[in-house]
């Protein structure tokens, strides 16, 4: 699937580029999400615990933030990296799909805390929208939302 996003440099590349994750102080701009030390993920973080979501089951994006954060004794984990490393992981999996490879991080599987799709995802609501229905679930749309039925029974909780 073609992205929705071109980018220079391939995303599987921005996602195994070497870095370390970091514990800031929480900048004063941030406060609503807490107070105290936030993480700064990285792509490979955030797709190892992708990858362990499984079928049939999903998660949001908090719960990945609040399993990243507690792995780091971190106060809360930055929801603006860890929104963009999603997105790299997602757009990497559909390279690798394109690629010929048969397994790729099921990044479909993350739905917003709501139950609704991400248009951010290579080929928006419709692909991830397509992928979810082939492992059972139901999508609808809610107004100019596609939301997953029933989500709150199918959600992962990660160790």
């Amino acid at each position: 699937m073609k992205s929705n996003f071109n980018s220079r440099i391939p995303w599987r590349e921005k996602l195994e580029k070497p870095q370390e994750p970091k514990l800031v102080k929480i900048p004063a701009s941030m406060t609503r999400f807490g107070k105290g030390t936030m993480l700064i993920p990285t792509p490979k973080l955030v797709d190892e615990l992708l990858r362990q979501v499984p079928k049939g089951k999903l998660v949001t994006v908090s719960e990945i933030r609040k399993r990243l954060a507690g792995d780091f004794a971190a106060d809360v984990t930055c929801p603006l990296t860890t929104g963009i490393f999603v997105r790299i992981v997602a757009e990497a999996a559909e390279e690798d799909r394109a690629g010929g490879r048969q397994w790729v991080t099921p990044y479909w599987r993350v739905i917003k805390d709501d139950g609704s799709l991400n248009p951010k995802f290579p080929g928006g609501e419709q692909l991830q929208a397509r992928y979810l229905r082939g492992e059972g679930f139901s999508v609808a749309h809610k107004g100019k939302r596609t939301v997953v039925k029933d989500f709150e029974k199918r959600l992962a909780v990660l160790h």
